[in-house]
């Protein structure tokens, strides 16, 4: 009773085992082993065979051990760390502790990394190749020369323009608990992202075409520029050329409140459904050499999830291959 009581104030899934068997527990671990885990040897309550080892190193004296276990909880896997002790009078603490979600943000920091030198690389690479023809081959080919140069430049900007994306990513996720409080009017702020998207509609032989009602929100009229400047320029870059975009305000009720709609809709080829969960993850292109191509870094998407959030709104993406695609952004109204 004296260790149960003990257990009971460890805010962790512990338990205590003794001469092979767990000799108490505390509620959390009855809840992630089950009920019947008192009195059982460890191997079948636990499955571990890691947490096994450990607790045959420190029941032979060998120190306090940690091991990483995988467990199955509510129907979902997850990783737990086991810090294993002696207690004295042939008595082992474990104690269990969920580092999942430290996993995955170790697994995503690497991922994060690996893309951003593997983005940097490929005109990294391509610099110093046409740097060295410079110098060598084509130094005395004017025409050359001018080729590569040009490349050089359009280089050197997708750098500077994934750097610049990576700051205001970062910008933004260090804003994201802090609710913009400015009254923006939002269709003047449509408005004047579609003029400043007037020549690369004129690019592409396609128009933007506005409708619906003004709103007044609360907001940061810088960053809700960027979130239509991006969605409107995506559309007129990877729909179809002479295409009209459609640019829809309207109201909308929400569970927290009266909200309003802003739907950006193109005639594109649309995006196979498949991709369509994973479009606002860092880096991730549904054509990887057609969005390089268009001068896209891959972080476009995600920097509009996140402004969203800061904004308490909702992103909806909507797309049939061959039907075009339609961006939903749903922003409250107080």
């Amino acid at each position: 009773m004296e260790w149960d009581r003990l257990l009971a104030g460890i805010p962790l899934p512990a338990m205590l085992v003794g001469r092979d068997r767990i000799a108490a527990c505390n509620a959390q671990a009855l809840g992630l082993f089950g009920s019947g885990i008192r009195g059982r040897h460890p191997a079948i309550a636990v499955r571990a065979p890691a947490l096994l080892e450990a607790l045959a190193v420190v029941a032979g004296g060998g120190g306090a051990q940690e091991a990483r276990v995988m467990l199955r909880h509510e129907g979902q896997e997850a990783v737990y760390l086991a810090s294993v002790s002696d207690q004295g009078a042939g008595l082992v603490l474990c104690v269990f502790r969920d580092v999942s979600e430290e996993e995955l943000a170790g697994v995503m920091r690497r991922d994060f990394v690996a893309n951003v030198s593997h983005e940097l690389r490929t005109p990294l690479t391509a610099l110093m190749g046409f740097i060295e023809t410079l110098k060598n081959a084509a130094k005395d080919d004017p025409k050359a020369r001018e080729m590569f140069l040009s490349i050089m430049e359009a280089e050197a900007g997708r750098m500077n323009r994934l750097v610049g994306d990576l700051l205001q990513l970062s910008r933004v996720e260090a804003e994201e608990r802090v609710r913009p409080r400015e009254p923006v009017e939002l269709r003047g702020l449509l408005e004047a992202v579609i003029g400043a998207l007037k020549g690369v509609a004129e690019k592409t032989g396609s128009t933007v075409a506005l409708v619906g009602e003004g709103a007044v929100l609360p907001g940061d009229a810088d960053q809700l520029t960027q979130v239509f400047t991006n969605l409107i320029e995506n559309a007129l870059k990877y729909g179809a050329k002479g295409q009209v975009v459609r640019v829809t305000l309207s109201a909308e009720e929400t569970v927290r409140g009266p909200g309003v709609r802003v739907e950006v809709a193109d005639q594109g080829e649309g995006i196979d459904p498949v991709h369509i969960p994973r479009l606002t993850e860092r880096f991730y292109r549904v054509d990887s050499h057609r969005s390089r191509e268009m001068g896209g870094t891959g972080l476009g998407l995600a920097i509009v999830k996140h402004i969203v959030s800061r904004h308490r709104g909702w992103l909806r993406i909507e797309s049939e291959k061959g039907r075009g695609s339609r961006f939903q952004v749903v922003l409250l109204l107080g």
